[in-house]
């Protein structure tokens, strides 16, 4: 986020510099980790083991906590006070970096959703305050909130990809990502777009538009908690049973490619080939836009690509292979979303927090934390971060592999699974190569 938080560079990665060993070898080691990870799995796991639909233990006592209509009320009229709260402090408090709007954007709810989704499954179905705005306006009207006016045409998810990519543009091509007013005007109108879109389709809208409720229910895939299809109750489940269960929907290729399109963009967009190159491009806003639109179609086509990328199949089987095997996407993703924000969430996270006490700037301290510092324990240990980057990139990478693997085995022919792997298997050692390469600026 380039100019939103300059006392993070590059969100806190260690560079290159800090990895305890040379980044030659990590890139390499990265790797060779996953063609070992892939010969080990073609050796040991010959039949699918994965089940959707497998539970580990159903928690009914938390599911009538978490369904009760007091919980949901009492979640969602804190979830409306505090967005208004941040919207009151959007014009009446400081018009800068500082500004409570701009932690809670870019830092608690973007860079919080995935260790949230990761701890507690899809949460912005609860906390989103504008499905209990719409809950309300539905109480005030005496109308079903999952009925609308008209039936949601088949769209999947592709008006959350276009919120998703709205907000990408937002951080990291528009003008200027830290102006409060920009920020202001792209909350106003998701807000407009899904409670109108909501009223006029029913409460389905959501998850079909909002870009943060798709981003933390793709996430959630990776949870141990989720719902039981049977029974409806929440259960603990093996996250990589989870992810299997992904739903093919129209745009969850987009969706995915969207989120490790952008970050690898971000960062791109800090190594000296990218400035260098962006300096003689004339408009800076044209030349990040195309370079953000590059990067998500080139991974997002890659994938593709690879997926189809396999024999004795019919032509209707093969373009369904993309979204059977997008769920091994994800934990590459959360992969780089831990190696690419970690810093960025924990010490910039606890600042954010801070100013939400005092966002008008009166020198409010409630709970005595206008005194409180932050605490930079993982920015004062460069190679201890660097070597938590490296980890998280390539296990994201190992887990995307057994996610990938299993479903081969599921879903190709028998003769041809190898051949199918092996596309699958190239594109994310490249993955693993040049994300790592951009992860420390080359």
């Amino acid at each position: 986020m380039r100019s939103v938080h300059t006392d993070l560079l590059a969100h806190g990665l260690g560079g290159s510099t800090d990895l305890p060993i040379p980044v030659t070898y990590a890139l390499i080691g990265g790797a060779w980790a996953l063609a070992a990870s892939f010969a080990i799995l073609l050796v040991a796991w010959k039949t699918p083991r994965l089940d959707a639909s497998r539970v580990r233990r159903r928690l009914p006592g938390l599911t009538r906590v978490v369904d009760s209509p007091v919980f949901r009320g009492v979640v969602g009229v804190l979830s409306v006070a505090l967005a208004v709260w941040v919207a009151l402090a959007s014009v009446l408090g400081p018009q800068d970096s500082s500004n409570a709007l701009m932690g809670v954007f870019y830092v608690l709810v973007w860079v919080g959703l995935v260790p949230a989704s990761l701890i507690a499954g899809p949460v912005w179905r609860v906390l989103s305050p504008v499905r209990a705005l719409h809950r309300g306006v539905c109480v005030l009207l005496r109308r079903n909130p999952s009925r609308g006016a008209v039936p949601l045409p088949a769209v999947g998810v592709l008006p959350a990809v276009v919120g998703l990519f709205a907000f990408v543009w937002l951080e990291l091509a528009s003008s200027d990502p830290g102006s409060v007013a920009a920020v202001r005007l792209w909350c106003l109108i998701y807000v407009v777009v899904l409670l109108v879109g909501a009223l006029v389709f029913g409460d389905r809208w959501f998850a079909a538009a909002d870009p943060f409720e798709v981003f933390s229910g793709v996430v959630a895939r990776l949870s141990w908690l989720r719902r039981d299809r049977e029974s409806g109750h929440l259960a603990a489940v093996s996250p990589l049973d989870n992810a299997s269960s992904l739903p093919i929907r129209r745009g969850t290729v987009a969706v995915i490619a969207t989120l490790l399109g952008s970050t690898a963009f971000d960062s791109l967009a800090q190594t000296p080939f990218w400035k260098d190159l962006a300096r003689g491009a004339g408009d800076p806003v044209i030349a990040r836009t195309l370079g953000l639109l590059a990067c998500i179609a080139i991974v997002g086509t890659a994938f593709w690509l690879a997926a189809r990328t396999t024999g004795g199949v019919t032509r209707a089987e093969r373009a369904r292979l993309p979204g059977l095997l997008a769920h091994s996407l994800i934990p590459i993703v959360v992969g780089y979303f831990v190696a690419h924000y970690l810093t960025y969430l924990v010490e910039k996270g606890q600042q954010s927090v801070f100013t939400l006490f005092d966002p008008f700037d009166r020198g409010w301290n409630p709970l005595g934390l206008a005194d409180a510092s932050v605490n930079y324990a993982l920015s004062s240990h460069p190679s201890v971060l660097a070597s938590i980057t490296v980890l998280a990139v390539v296990i994201g990478h190992i887990v995307g592999v057994t996610l990938a693997h299993d479903a081969s085995l599921r879903i190709l022919p028998k003769r041809h699974v190898l051949t199918g792997e092996l596309a699958l298997m190239m594109v994310m050692v490249l993955y693993t190569f040049l994300g790592l390469y951009l992860l420390f600026g080359a």
